[in-house]
């Protein structure tokens, strides 16, 4: 049996989670089913090991998502309930050497506690506001306030000099396969050898200001440039031009969900730091040549130059907090593109 790759963090997780029962009421002990339809997967000691245990370990690991299912007869099953097992003959043998009463390790007992219990109340909170009806609320929302672009598909041929693309264009002109000539004279390597396609449809925001410009207004078969872009001049053949579709509520599904989990914990964050009396007690931070400097969104400095404590309520730390992947709900950002 492989001793857990948590290692001591599982041995906390697991010695908190018992100091937590003990003080719900519960003793240790206790052998009923966590949740409704659980099953009892191994004994430690008597003690049974649940499925409901394993998945939690296997999330918390990375190894599956948040509500995503794990099959009991996988060898990922097997492996992380092995790693459970470790966690508890570990943790059950270090509060037999009475180490859960030594100070740091209460502190830290106390950390994993408050984790686990934070955890849980944002999981609530964000359980009880994202909900379908709130996901696919703001996807008609997005659907209604995005304006959709046209896609184009076409290929380029970049040379080093603008004689050079003008003998070219005359070349095309004359009837030339723009395609072999691409292969043949472009000196792009990124689209030299697919004849010059640029790689399936695009959309003018995703290209540089230079092509913004000569392919505003183009049609079909339109032969586009010489003009001037990074490494040279651009011809372009303007193959074919549709509306761009809109993002599906399945591949926006995720951005939707990222943003209201970000704007529920956010709010939650602000109501309980506005409620709380919150003091910094560190001086200002000193400037050091090299180091990566405070995000523009962070909250101003919260300490004086003579590092006397806070005394007003601290906004909420945005550092740590994923950008979210739709805007704010007022006017829902268009989802990115396919």
């Amino acid at each position: 049996m492989k001793i857990a790759t948590t290692g001591i963090w599982g041995v906390i997780a697991a010695l908190a989670l018992a100091l937590t029962l003990t003080a719900c009421g519960e003793p240790e002990g206790s052998d009923k089913p966590p949740q409704p339809g659980d099953v009892a997967v191994a004994k430690v000691d008597g003690k049974s090991v649940w499925t409901s245990d394993v998945k939690r370990e296997a999330v918390a690991q990375g190894l599956i998502g948040e509500g995503e299912p794990l099959d009991m007869s996988s060898d990922l099953f097997r492996r992380v309930l092995d790693e459970v097992v470790d966690q508890k003959l570990l943790a059950a043998e270090a509060v037999k050497r009475k180490l859960d009463h030594d100070p740091v390790a209460q502190r830290r007992l106390a950390a994993a506690r408050e984790r686990i219990l934070g955890d849980m109340l944002v999981e609530s909170v964000v359980e009880k506001a994202v909900t379908p009806g709130a996901i696919r609320g703001l996807y008609q929302e997005q659907l209604r306030l995005s304006k959709e672009s046209d896609e184009i598909k076409a290929r380029q041929i970049i040379v080093a000099t603008e004689p050079e693309a003008e003998q070219i264009r005359k070349l095309l002109a004359a009837g030339a396969s723009f395609e072999a000539l691409a292969m043949e004279r472009s000196t792009d390597s990124a689209t030299r050898f697919s004849g010059g396609d640029i790689g399936g449809y695009f959309t003018l925001d995703v290209m540089p200001e230079s092509y913004v410009g000569a392919l505003k207004g183009a049609k079909p078969g339109d032969l586009i440039g010489p003009f001037a872009v990074d490494g040279g001049w651009a011809l372009i053949k303007v193959e074919e031009k549709r509306q761009e579709a809109p993002i599906t509520f399945e591949a926006a599904r995720p951005q939707i969900v990222r943003f209201l989990t970000y704007d529920q914990v956010r709010d939650l964050l602000e109501k309980l730091r506005g409620a709380a009396r919150v003091q910094l007690l560190l001086g200002k931070a000193q400037d050091v040549p090299g180091a990566p400097r405070e995000p523009a969104s962070a909250p101003p400095g919260e300490a004086s130059d003579d590092a006397e404590p806070a005394t007003e309520p601290a906004a909420p730390d945005t550092q740590a907090k994923p950008t979210p992947a739709v805007k704010a709900p007022a006017t829902p950002a268009k989802p990115a593109k396919k």
